[in-house]
């Protein structure tokens, strides 16, 4: 007999933002904001206050990465530019990002959720699917137990929809946040899923929710409502189908629980928009840097790259890729480096940068290749910026 499927979305709440709470607990119940460069970190005065930097305060163009409840409540969210959000809340706290506090909790977590059930997929640093279709244990308390895992091994909250697939569990865990446990089975599509907007689907992006509101189509259940031929005739075949099943709550996706990485990559926006020439000093240091960067996170993997290539980002906006596929694959990063030199001489350099990323693709495993030693290469030297 088989079992009904029991599939788990587990996100984390506020991640970043509730990470910082455990470090700042007395900033509990305010706005506060997490993003930015250079912004400085709290300090602790001699008469036992705390002097925080304030979104009325930030210059730059830095976005804001993520903000707790308080500040969402405000107009404030993720990819928002801090200086508008000055605008809508000026006093409200601004905090460093610390990507390795994040990385150590989200370690954390996913150990604790993987103990009770471990067919796992990692979705991100602060969510994860769960397959609980053989885990002993009636549903909601089997969530519960999870939840209460997470909150012991971190002191953070989560939230969880269970359901019979990864679509409905991925909606579900946002419906009651924060700190929610949601489940769903086929039944409550209609009462829970259709009133929904469309692009609450994961899949349904802000041009095809565009599409489909200027088709008359604006919430799951009109969506579902729709005939599938027309769908296809409106979005191609595969699309189109795909949007017809979503709608019902149809996805046969299983738990992967290991992936290989398609590409590294690494990039960074400049505080100040840089020129080639005028900056180059600065931009050859930062180049490098990412170079080396891209070739640790190799290392770590234990993967090679044969496609080296760059991304560059101009004052207007525009983004301009080159890449070059070497006869071997490599993880050095020398080499790395003149490959990328070598993609840097295709570009236009008038324009100043306010971006550039390297990236490494081709990916093989370190162990499926038998000659896999590499001689260091020279330092080259960066193209145009030296």
């Amino acid at each position: 007999m088989t079992l009904p499927r029991r599939i788990a979305h587990l996100d984390m709440d506020a991640f970043y933002a509730s990470v910082e709470l455990l470090r700042y607990p007395q900033l509990r119940g305010q706005p506060v904001v997490i993003g930015g460069r250079s912004v400085d970190a709290p300090k602790h005065l001699p008469d036992g206050s705390w002097r925080y930097a304030r979104l009325r305060d930030y210059v730059g163009r830095g976005v804001i990465t993520t903000a707790t409840y308080e500040a969402r409540a405000l107009g404030l969210g993720s990819a928002m530019g801090i200086m508008k959000g000055a605008k809508l809340a000026p006093d409200a706290v601004l905090l460093p990002v610390d990507f390795d506090a994040y990385r150590h909790y989200s370690r954390l977590f996913k150990a604790a959720a993987a103990s009770i059930a471990p067919l796992m997929e990692d979705r991100g640093i602060d969510e994860i699917y769960l397959d609980l279709t053989d885990v002993p244990g009636e549903t909601r308390e089997l969530a519960q137990r999870i939840k209460d895992a997470v909150r012991a091994a971190t002191g953070l909250s989560c939230s969880i929809g269970v359901t019979p697939n990864k679509l409905l569990a991925k909606i579900c865990s946002d419906l009651d946040k924060p700190d929610g446990l949601t489940l769903l089975g086929r039944e409550d599509i209609p009462t829970r899923i259709w009133p929904l907007p469309a692009r609450k689907i994961n899949g349904i992006g802000p041009k095809a929710d565009e599409k489909l509101a200027a088709l008359g189509i604006k919430t799951i259940g009109e969506l579902a409502a729709a005939d599938p031929l027309w769908l296809q005739e409106q979005f191609g075949r595969s699309y189109g189908s795909w949007l017809h099943e979503a709608a019902h709550g149809i996805d046969e996706r299983p738990i992967v629980t290991h992936s290989e990485p398609k590409s590294v990559s690494r990039e960074t926006t400049f505080e100040h928009d840089l020129h080639a020439r005028q900056d180059r000093s600065q931009l050859s240091e930062i180049f490098t840097r990412l170079c080396v960067r891209v070739a640790e996170d190799l290392m770590r993997k234990e993967v090679l790259g044969k496609t080296i290539g760059i991304k560059l980002r101009y004052d207007d906006f525009s983004t301009i890729t080159r890449d070059i596929t070497l006869p071997e694959a490599t993880a050095d990063a020398a080499t790395i480096r003149r490959a990328a030199g070598e993609c840097l001489k295709r570009v236009p350099l008038q324009r100043r940068l306010r971006l550039l990323g390297v990236r490494v693709g081709h990916l093989e495993s370190r162990a499926d290749i038998e000659s896999a030693s590499m001689q260091p290469g020279e330092q080259g030297g960066l193209p145009l910026f030296e």
